[in-house]
């Protein structure tokens, strides 16, 4: 002979221990139940376990349940509540479903498995939800946000400024070499590194502040070091386009 009572004590003995905080025991009187019975209600929400508990939850469902005296042999008593934000057709679609799955599941324990088809109806129907506080939020975040207008950043673009760079850079050598390193014959003329380390240029370097010292002293340019590779280059150049699309945009 099946021991009814001992299975449900044991299955709310489970429940507990699974749901902790969110199943309770409440009074037959405010169950909304046609019972004696011990009534005990669990709540549901569409939010994710990861997310904190204490956020705000646009909807929450009371799921209540009471044993019947031959449960689990018979479907047990179910009535659904709207804690917060669920309209009473959804409520009553929700029950109806409810009541068709235990019907399907008569002779095992099954009211773990009703409150997990209740909150997988609610993800669906309200999971996706967006609170009214998070729109406003993304919208203004919206309107910070700055569209560039620059030019955008290609591989012909950066060589097209490559080989401008590479240009200026060689005017700016051949203005600080001397007249002869750039008039001698093609086997005595030196690099613009090998003029640098012979230090021929410090001493012109120091004629020409004593010749102007009242000019503004113009800024140092080491043409070797800096940008050794087209990494460097790259680097540069992506700098200098987001100045400009930066200017642009507040124009």
């Amino acid at each position: 002979m099946t021991d009814y009572a001992q299975e449900q004590e044991m299955e709310i003995e489970a429940l507990q221990a699974i749901l902790m905080d969110d199943i309770e025991e409440i009074d037959c009187s405010e169950s909304g139940l046609s019972t004696k019975n011990r009534c005990f209600q669990v709540l549901l929400s569409p939010q994710d376990d990861d997310l904190d508990e204490s956020a705000y939850v646009p909807v929450q469902l009371a799921l209540i349940f009471s044993h019947t005296e031959k449960y689990p042999d018979e479907p047990p008593l179910l009535n659904v509540r709207s804690v917060r934000g669920i309209k009473s057709e959804d409520l009553m679609l929700l029950k109806e479903n409810l009541e068709k799955e235990a019907s399907e599941n008569l002779g095992m324990a099954m009211i773990y498995t009703l409150v997990t088809s209740a909150k997988e109806w609610l993800s669906e129907k309200f999971g996706h939800d967006v609170p009214v506080e998070d729109t406003e939020e993304t919208d203004t975040a919206k309107d910070d946000v700055i569209i560039p207008h620059g030019e955008p950043v290609t591989v012909e673009s950066f060589i097209a400024w490559r080989e401008r760079f590479e240009a200026e850079l060689a005017l700016e050598r051949a203005k600080l070499m001397p007249e002869s390193a750039l008039t001698a014959p093609k086997e005595k003329k030196i690099t613009g590194r090998q003029w640098f380390e012979s230090g021929r240029h410090a001493a012109k370097g120091a004629a020409a502040v004593a010749e102007g010292s009242e000019e503004e002293e113009e800024e140092d340019i080491d043409f070797d070091d800096d940008f050794e590779d087209e990494e460097d280059m790259l680097e540069h150049y992506l700098a200098e386009s987001s100045e400009k699309s930066t200017e642009g945009s507040r124009k």
